[in-house]
């Protein structure tokens, strides 16, 4: 039948698959390099800066410590969330109007991936990991200054610190997916202010 034939053509090229561009491995290769590097500098400081923060202070200070830490991932999360539900054209609208942090805004939607990761598994994970630890170190004082269970006090700091983190980040997808363009512009804005001071260069389009 000649719905079962196929041309010479067709049947040459089956065969083959396109040879995948060295560009492209490239490319993902430098930024897996970034990526382990970034995790790396971000996690020693920010872990300095818990360490440091809860020398020697109240609790007063250390759950807010521990409720920075928190919210910092929640804001990442959401950045992240945002980026990949953002649309193109209400940005290129304002951009085409020269609005302030539209450019950059746009720069985060056509770099979704990178940016996405940046925020939710990069920043969301090491806050996470950072708050878990400072509430380690919040039930370790809790338990030598009270007679307590150290269970107990360790079950009942893990619970608020998973309750309001995953709790936290649900309403955070929610807020992010409803007003996912302002979300990201105002994260253009802040990338605009400080931009003469960081380098972008990873989140020009096509680059």
């Amino acid at each position: 039948m000649d719905g079962d034939r196929s041309s010479p053509e067709t049947s040459k090229t089956a065969g083959k698959k396109k040879p995948p561009s060295s560009s492209k491995k490239n490319f993902n290769g430098r930024w897996l390099v970034t990526i382990f590097f970034t995790t790396l500098a971000i996690s020693m400081t920010l872990s300095f800066l818990s360490s440091e923060a809860l020398e020697g202070v109240g609790y007063v200070v250390a759950f807010c410590v521990l409720g920075f830490f928190i919210f910092l991932g929640i804001v990442f999360d959401v950045i992240g969330v945002a980026v990949t539900a953002a649309e193109d054209k209400p940005l290129n609208s304002m951009a085409a109007r020269r609005v302030n942090g539209a450019k950059e805004a746009l720069a985060l939607v056509r770099s979704a991936d990178k940016v996405s990761s940046f925020c939710n598994d990069v920043v969301g994970d090491i806050c996470g990991i950072i708050s878990g630890s400072t509430g380690a170190v919040i039930a370790a004082r809790l338990v030598q200054s009270f007679s307590f269970s150290s269970v107990v006090i360790s079950l009942l700091v893990s619970g608020i610190v998973s309750a309001l983190t995953v709790g936290g980040k649900a309403v955070g997808k929610s807020f992010a997916m409803n007003f996912s363009t302002q979300i990201v512009h105002f994260a253009g804005r802040v990338i605009c202010l400080f931009k003469n001071i960081f380098s972008f260069g990873w989140l020009k389009k096509g680059k």
